[in-house]
C-alpha cells in the first residue's frame, strides 16, 4: 500500500506510512477478530512481542518528529528505507522455505527463556521498522516467528503476528497523526475500496497455490523495491 502511494499517487513518504498504519489498524482488528473467534492467536507471543515493540515505536516516532520527517528533504531518505524494507520482504518471501530450514539446523528453540528474549527483540525490530516505513509486521514477522516458534501452526503464528500488529499499527498511526502526516480523507477512500478487494483477493488466493503466489509477491515486491531504491 505505501509504496503504490509514493509512486503512483505521489504522497509524501512519512503520509503514506502513517495514512497506511491507522488504515491498517482498522483492518487488522478485523483479521485479529477472526483468528480469536478460531482460537488461532498465541496471546503469549503477542505480548513478548508488544514489550518490544510498543517502546521502540514511541522512541522511534518521537525521533521523527524531532528531525522533521515531513519535510521534504527526508522524502529521500525515507524512499531508502521503504525500499529496503521491502527488499527484504521480498526476499523472505520468496526464500521462506530455505530460511526455515536454514534455521532450523542453528537455533535453539527448546529454551523457552531465551525464544521469549528473542520474541521482544523481534518486537523491538518490529516496532521501529514498521514506524518508519509501515512494512514489517507481514511477512518479515511471520517468517521470524516461524524460525521461533517452529512446533506452532501456520495459522497460529499469522493469528498471532496479526493481533500484534493492531497495537503496534494503531500506536505508530496515531504517533504520524500526531506529527502531521495521516491523509484521513485518503484514509476512508482505502477502507471503502479494501472491503471489496479482501473479498475478490481471498477468493483468489483459496484457488491458488501457495507456489504461485509466494513468487509472484516476492517478485512484485522486489520490482517496488528497486524502483523506490533508484528513484
Amino acid at each position: 500500500m505505501t509504496p503504490l502511494l509514493v509512486l503512483l499517487f505521489g504522497f509524501h513518504p512519512a503520509t503514506a506510512v502513517g495514512t497506511d498504519l491507522l488504515y491498517a489498524s482498522v483492518t487488522k482488528s478485523v483479521g485479529t477478530a477472526v483468528h480469536g473467534s478460531q482460537h488461532t492467536v498465541d496471546w503469549r507471543i503477542v505480548r513478548a512481542l508488544a514489550c518490544g515493540s510498543m517502546p521502540a515505536a514511541i522512541i522511534t516516532l518521537f525521533v521523527m518528529s524531532r528531525v522533521g520527517a515531513l519535510e521534504q528533504g527526508a522524502s529521500g531518505v525515507l524512499n531508502l528505507l521503504l525500499g529496503g524494507a521491502l527488499l527484504l520482504t521480498g526476499i523472505s518471501i520468496f526464500f521462506r522455505p530455505v530460511i526455515l530450514r536454514w534455521a532450523d539446523q542453528r537455533f535453539d528453540t527448546g529454551d523457552q527463556t531465551n525464544v521469549s528474549r528473542w520474541t521482544i527483540v523481534l518486537g523491538v525490530a518490529l516496532g521501529i521498522l514498521v514506524s518508519v516505513t509501515s512494512v514489517g509486521a507481514g511477512a518479515l514477522g511471520t517468517t521470524a516467528l516461524l524460525m521461533l516458534y517452529p512446533r506452532l501452526s501456520v495459522a497460529r503464528i499469522a493469528g498471532s503476528d496479526i493481533a500484534h500488529a493492531v497495537p503496534l499499527t494503531l500506536i505508530a498511526g496515531l504517533g504520524h497523526w500526531f506529527i502531521g502526516a495521516v491523509d484521513f480523507p485518503l484514509m476512508m477512500s482505502l477502507l471503502v475500496g479494501s472491503i471489496p478487494g479482501v473479498i475478490i483477493g481471498s477468493m483468489l488466493a483459496s484457488r491458488t497455490s501457495d507456489k504461485v503466489l509466494r513468487p509472484v509477491l516476492a517478485i512484485t515486491l522486489l520490482i517496488v523495491s528497486v524502483r523506490l531504491l533508484t528513484a
